[in-house]
């Protein structure tokens, strides 16, 4: 699936394509399916560079934003973002705090001793 890439104030060049759909695709070793891609690159009147970007996956959606003087270096950043958000949603079924079967047992003498 593609990355739909939209530039405020900005031409998205081949390069910068490129190097989305990469940091996209470095995503997919998580094995969740996307839904759909969406990045948004604008250029703030501070000479900044803002990056938005959002994925729906099964479950959720993704978002994630960041500022940064390099252009690259705010890509790296939203990849980042999305990387811990992703991982936080693919181990979520195995936490240990979604799962109560591993909850511990108190032993009925001890609970009889406590009253």
């Amino acid at each position: 699936m593609t990355v739909d890439i939209t530039g405020k104030n900005l031409d998205i060049t081949p390069a910068i394509r490129e190097r989305i759909e990469f940091k996209f695709k470095k995503l997919e070793k998580y094995q969740v399916p996307f839904i759909s891609k969406h990045a948004v690159i604008s250029t703030e009147p501070n000479r900044q560079f803002k990056i938005e970007a959002s994925a729906a996956i099964p479950g959720g959606q993704l978002v994630a934003s960041a500022e940064h003087d390099d252009m690259y270096g705010a890509i790296t950043e939203v990849y980042q973002k999305l990387e811990r958000q992703l991982n936080k949603q693919a181990h979520k079924p195995t936490a240990r705090r979604a799962s109560h079967s591993n909850k511990p047992q108190i032993e009925e003498t001890e609970a009889e001793e406590e009253a």
